[in-house]
């Protein structure tokens, strides 16, 4: 299966986030759910603010080997982290599955790594990637992006001695993260998995 650079791309900048995210329909009031749910836009404000904020930036522990993280409360019933990322660390690729997000470089440079192209959610294991597709963003302190549902994306933080940290948020809190190996175009399914993998 190959899979072609989107006509829309299936990343979006704050300002031209949709309206709303979806919102959960388990609920008896799903319209008002669906109003109170935060946008994209709300998610990018949020880290913007939470950037700003140099004593909590501070107050995180960082490792000399690892990445470190702390909760946060993010608007709106969302999923919000702070990060920090060692010299030479990242994610690898993967996505958020059905959550919209945004993230912001505190402090440090972070580079992603990201496909503009829509994939398929579920039944594949392996994609053959076409030309076009991938887009590369460096992130310095104060600056960041938000993504719509489905967005496949690495972050690394690629300075060879300095830590970097970066504040995130998610709408709806993460149900699962799908990871991904990648070897020139191919991309391939490797793993999913689910908040009680990584809480």
């Amino acid at each position: 299966m190959s899979v072609f650079p989107s006509a829309s791309p299936a990343v979006s900048s704050p300002e031209s986030a949709p309206g709303s995210a979806p919102g959960s329909t388990s609920d008896s009031s799903s319209a008002s759910s669906a109003v109170s749910a935060p946008t994209q836009a709300d998610l990018f404000d949020f880290v913007r603010r939470t950037a700003a904020d140099t004593e909590l930036i501070a107050s995180l522990p960082l490792d000399p080997e690892g990445r470190t993280w702390v909760r946060l409360d993010g608007p709106g019933g969302s999923e919000a982290w702070l990060i920090g990322w060692p010299p030479g660390t990242g994610t690898g690729w993967h996505d958020h599955a059905d959550s919209v997000g945004a993230f912001l470089t505190a402090s440090g440079e972070l580079k992603e790594n990201s496909l503009a192209a829509r994939l398929p959610t579920d039944g594949w294991k392996t994609l053959e990637l076409t030309e076009g597709v991938d887009r590369e963003r460096r992130l310095r302190s104060g600056q960041g992006r938000a993504f719509g549902r489905h967005h496949v994306h690495e972050v690394l933080n690629e300075s060879p001695d300095s830590h970097a940290i970066s504040v995130h948020a998610y709408y709806p809190p993460l149900p699962q993260i799908r990871r991904y190996s990648r070897s020139g175009s191919v991309l391939r399914l490797e793993q999913v998995e689910r908040p009680e993998d990584w809480q």
